[in-house]
């Protein structure tokens, strides 16, 4: 065989093998992407709905950032989901004693405090996370209010609370009273005083879920 000949035949050899690492490159490629589009479109969309009290705290005294505010956004930023915080001014600038007491008269006698805002369009949403701090026995009655605003009609709903020895109290029962056409569950406690150290513990529970 001449010299031309033995060039022709190494290009062929050394051509053929890099167009199948090429081919098996995007084989690869292609297949990871499709594994991502997969895993995406079988995650659910979700939202956390939530009151959260800054100021007079009880066990962590005054503070800029509620403790369920705290949670809610380890949520989203763990699972992605979107936020709709309930707002009123009702509470603003009270001492705890007081927003005890003034709490205990609103759940005395069920009165629903108006909220801020414009009710969300849940539409899109699988999975809505509720959550609040526990005020004598179940969450503040301002979210009760949202509550009768919005259809959580066959939408898997999660409670939460933050709390200082209360646990769930009777907020994911009342949950469940509120929307009995939704699935309630895999409900969540926490220490108020223990959010701000403990987003590995809601972390757990998130990949339990």
């Amino acid at each position: 065989m001449n010299i031309k000949n033995i060039l022709v035949a190494v290009l062929a050899v050394v051509f053929a093998t890099g167009c199948n690492g090429q081919n098996k490159n995007n084989a690869e490629t292609h297949g990871r992407a499709s594994q991502q589009t997969s895993n995406t479109g079988n995650m659910s969309k979700s939202i956390v709905i939530f009151f959260s009290h800054a100021g007079d705290n009880y066990s962590v005294g005054v503070i800029d950032t509620g403790n369920t505010k705290i949670v809610a956004d380890y949520i989203s930023e763990i699972t992605g989901a979107d936020q709709f915080e309930i707002v009123t001014h009702k509470y603003d600038g009270m001492a705890y004693t007081p927003l005890i007491e003034l709490a205990k008269k609103e759940a005395a006698a069920g009165e629903l405090p108006p909220y801020e805002g414009t009710v969300p369009d849940l539409s899109g949403y699988d999975t809505v996370f509720i959550g609040g701090p526990v005020w004598w026995g179940t969450y503040p009655q301002v979210m009760f209010t949202l509550f009768k605003d919005i259809n959580l009609d066959g939408k898997t709903v999660i409670p939460f609370t933050t709390h200082e020895g209360s646990g769930l109290a009777s907020c994911a029962s009342d949950v469940r009273k509120a929307f009995p056409k939704a699935k309630v569950t895999s409900e969540f406690s926490i220490y108020g005083h223990e959010v701000r150290s403990s987003k590995a513990k809601v972390e757990r529970w998130l990949k339990g879920l």
